[in-house]
């Protein structure tokens, strides 16, 4: 894996401060034993939910044959984006990610459509509220709620637009995590107050042949909340395939 990359994409509303010290902490275990670039890629700024206009700019920006990961909605695209690019992708990292966030017939672990339509419904009229809202729901679940939450409104400075809403209400990557066919580690936090714990079960279901792993007394916010033990995992993961 000599001179590879791992680009992390960040999450709906919160920016790319919360992936950073997890991208500093897998710089440092992967030039241990791998010569492996990390980056945060943010989000596109597009001001509609169109799958193909998102993955398409994220394909242009992005560089080739880089391993791809992401969190929650971040993780979602690299799941598209691993499946479009096939094996030109070495590898494919989600951390909170389910491949519907909002539950349907054929994935029904996810958070209930008319929770979800309350939350937009909510961020479309007063936005700096509801964010201050979801960095709470992001925390809960945490050993140390309130001050992750702080941490996480502090530095927020991502793309909250509706469009990531509607985006993030529609996408369904289980047939990409089927096709893909490199490898797949998928993590899941079992306190996590916005993907139902059942999903890592679920995914391992859907698609037998990736790793799915659950972080015990974890938050949404695991990025953070759980930095080490996240970037070891990752870490040993992707060096037992350089």
């Amino acid at each position: 894996m000599t001179d590879q990359r791992l680009v992390l994409l960040s999450g709906w509303g919160l920016g790319s401060a919360p992936l950073q010290p997890l991208a500093d902490a897998l710089g440092v275990r992967l030039q241990v034993q791998v010569q492996v670039q990390v980056q945060i890629e943010p989000l596109p700024e597009l001001d509609h939910a169109s799958v193909a206009l998102w993955l398409d700019q994220l394909d242009e920006r992005l560089p080739d044959k880089a391993w791809l990961g992401g969190w929650s909605l971040g993780g979602m695209l690299a799941s598209l984006l691993a499946a479009r690019r096939g094996s030109a992708c070495p590898g494919l990292l989600t951390l909170a990610s389910n491949p519907c966030f909002v539950a349907r017939e054929t994935w029904p672990t996810a958070m209930a459509a008319s929770t979800f339509r309350i939350f937009r419904d909510s961020y479309q009229q007063s936005p700096s509220a509801t964010l201050k809202r979801f960095a709470m729901l992001c925390s809960q679940g945490a050993v140390d709620a309130r001050s992750l939450s702080r941490s996480l409104t502090a530095t927020a400075g991502g793309v909250d637009s509706l469009a990531g809403l509607d985006l993030l209400a529609t996408l369904d990557t289980q047939e990409a995590l089927q096709r893909f066919s490199g490898p797949q580690l998928h993590v899941f936090a079992d306190a996590d107050a916005l993907v139902p714990v059942s999903a890592a079960a679920a995914v391992q279901a859907l698609q037998p042949d990736a790793t799915v792993h659950c972080m015990s007394g974890a938050s949404h916010a695991l990025v953070l909340e759980q930095v080490a033990d996240v970037a070891a995992l990752l870490s040993r993961f992707m060096e037992a395939r350089a």
